[in-house]
């Protein structure tokens, strides 16, 4: 007997920043269907997902909750597992970049770079973004900030090791040449060499000093590997590779498919492959590119009011509901939209009165004329079976072709046209009119038996897709789950067995909605996460203080100072030194205003300091009071006073 074709597909590692949204879902979902089709097809798959958990961000967030990053992450991380298990996604394997079995073979990887002279010890001085942890030049930025994220960058100076991107960029670009489908769309392929590539690849950093939450470079502890050796080692980690059992590896490397944002591309597409050839490994086979789901005032963001969550769609319309929209109404590889609208659109025209009238009309016709049976025998054909049937078997070839291209909306049109197909057949057979006559008996019979095979190979096609919908189907049509294997939709007819008894009646699968009350519903919840400007002014006003007396309040200190210099504590992005003059002494205070104020913009500013908080070290420096500052938006104000006010002078 021969062994199954092996197929392997990962999404992104997810970074841990925060509650996923449907771009997240998007790419897992799209992922798990085309996993879904594979074994459909009787394929052995490997599906991997998982969290990229180093890094300085991750670091900071932990702090700003409060939290270890260890347990800030495994939070995340099972709250991810709780929504792919809601989204019904059938991965195998979801790991973590913290598992000690993705970072002692991280180590090995790391070294073997070091040991082939790929890596060398420098300075790098670059521009910086944090939230996407990555360097860029002067002309890769878009109007002075980061051409992924848009945010503000960095100037940072640290000691690194690099690695020599410049060695391998030939090899890469002769592996484009002979490999046209590495890449899709391949739109994708072009930015990367026009923009990348051409100009020269600048070696990359690939370790930093500036934070400690992360993989330590073998022997030299005091630095920590960057994210990208790191995180996308994952993909082979997983597999067990630089373990004591790379049997998993061997079985399913190369990956078929690397499934990734297009903000991701150029990591995937060549830092990923370079170092892949530094460990002379095979390289994936693709990488694909989907575009972002956009809203239609731009990006999702929660500041607009505009985040979807996937849970809100799925507890209220359904799994399927859900699932459908995302791969039908965005087309992969190019950026969509969503809208409440066409949601609500969707779910009313294409599930509930297309798919789902259609199996209501035969269940109810199955038990008005045959007794609930589904006819087997003495079937007379119709003039319109030949096309029907012809139009089934041209959409298992067309989804077939678009399924191997990833063109998941292309799919379910295809799939769509046979649903629209077989309720067309209803009209022109009409059934209503052959069952008033005895002699066309035999042909209501073979209308029947056609509807019942139609809508089985459309529940047998939908099965990558919804997860419960072909279920459903075969529920109320009596059919057994063997018949919804993918060989059984090779040939239309023949194939349901006699006495196959159908429900006694039709259960709607995708109850109507009214659309002004959902569409409504959608927007509320859009927005529910968002804070009105009425409701961010009454804030202040509506939290609860404790209240303390005048004797407490006389025991704080309050002096007027003027700040005399200032400088950024070093490896702490928030913190700020400043030397304040109080009349009667000097003092240092480290202040967390670094994200509001520049050391210029605060020297010579009158500053109000509470003198008597006890002093503490903060990043190892000694802070001897605190500056007063207010809050509002977000931004940070320092309380400020006369400038006439002598140093020293009390504020009561």
């Amino acid at each position: 007997m021969n062994e199954k074709q092996t197929f392997y597909i990962t999404t992104p590692i997810y970074y841990p920043s925060g509650k996923f949204h449907i771009g997240t879902a998007y790419t897992t979902v799209a992922s798990d269907t085309m996993a879904r089709y594979k074994r459909l097809r009787g394929y052995d798959v490997r599906f991997l997902t998982g969290m990229d958990e180093h890094g300085q961000k991750i670091q900071e967030k932990a702090a700003e909750s409060g939290k270890n990053p260890q347990d800030y992450v495994n939070e995340i991380a099972a709250a991810a597992k709780k929504l792919w298990a809601l989204m019904d996604i059938s991965y195998d394997d979801f790991i973590q970049t913290t598992q000690e079995r993705h970072k002692k073979s991280v180590e090995k990887i790391f070294k073997k770079f070091l040991d082939n002279g790929d890596i060398y010890k420098g300075e790098y001085e670059g521009l910086y973004c944090v939230p996407c942890e990555s360097y860029y030049t002067e002309t890769q930025l878009v109007d002075g900030k980061c051409p992924d994220c848009g945010r503000d960058v960095q100037t940072v100076k640290e000691e690194s090791y690099f690695f020599n991107m410049k060695k391998y960029a030939d090899r890469l670009l002769a592996y484009y040449e002979n490999n046209v489908e590495f890449i899709e769309p391949e739109s994708r392929k072009n930015e990367m060499i026009n923009n990348f590539i051409k100009p020269g690849l600048e070696d990359l950093s690939v370790s930093r000093t500036s934070f400690d939450w992360g993989i330590k470079v073998p022997g030299d502890p005091k630095h920590v590997i960057y994210v990208w050796v790191d995180a996308l080692s994952n993909y082979i980690t997983a597999l067990g590779y630089g373990s004591d059992n790379e049997e998993l590896f061997n079985k399913y490397w190369p990956a078929d498919v690397h499934v990734v944002g297009k903000d991701i591309v150029r990591f995937h597409t060549i830092y990923w492959p370079i170092f892949l050839m530094a460990l002379d490994l095979p390289l994936p086979k693709k990488v694909f590119a989907h575009g972002f789901i956009m809203m239609k005032d731009g990006k999702m963001s929660k500041s607009k009011g505009n985040v979807v969550y996937p849970e809100m769609l799925v507890e209220r319309y359904g799994l399927d509901a859900a699932r459908y929209f995302l791969l039908r109404e965005l087309p992969f590889g190019s950026d969509g939209v969503f809208s409440p609208e066409s949601f609500v659109e969707r779910t009313n025209f294409d599930l509930a009165n297309d798919l789902g009238n259609l199996l209501n009309r035969t269940v109810s016709m199955m038990n008005k004329y045959f007794d609930g049976t589904i006819p087997t025998e003495n079937l007379q054909p119709t003039d319109f079976d030949a096309a029907l049937k012809a139009h089934a078997n041209e959409t298992r070839v067309k989804y077939e072709e678009s399924m191997e291209k990833m063109q998941f909306s292309v799919v379910l049109a295809e799939l769509w046209s046979l649903v629209s197909r077989t309720n067309k057949y209803i009209d022109e057979t009409s059934p209503w009119v052959l069952a008033k006559d005895e002699a066309d008996k035999p042909k209501l019979a073979s209308v029947m038996a056609n509807l019942a095979e139609s809508l089985r190979h459309i529940a047998v096609m939908l099965q990558p897709f919804m997860t419960q919908t072909p279920m459903h189907i075969f529920e109320q049509l009596g059919l057994d789950n063997k018949l919804l294997a993918w060989d059984t939709i090779e040939t239309f007819g023949d194939i349901i067995p006699p006495n196959t008894k159908v429900a006694e009646k039709g259960t709607p699968i995708f109850p109507r909605l009214e659309n002004e009350v959902e569409i409504n519903y959608i927007r509320e919840q859009m927005q529910s996460s968002v804070q009105t400007p009425q409701e961010q002014a009454k804030k202040p006003e509506a939290e609860e203080v404790a209240e303390i007396s005048i004797d407490d309040f006389m025991k704080i200190d309050l002096r007027v100072a003027t700040v005399t210099a200032c400088e950024p504590v070093p490896k702490a992005n928030k913190l700020l030194k400043l030397q304040v003059d109080l009349g009667y002494e000097q003092r240092q205070v480290v202040s967390g205003i670094a994200e509001h104020y520049t050391p210029e913009q605060l020297v010579g500013q009158k500053v109000i300091v509470v003198a008597n908080l006890k002093p503490v070290k903060l990043r190892g420096e000694l802070s001897q009071g605190m500056i007063l500052a207010g809050s509002h938006d977000g931004v940070l104000k320092l309380a400020t006073v006369d400038a006439n006010l002598e140093n020293g002078a009390k504020v009561k």
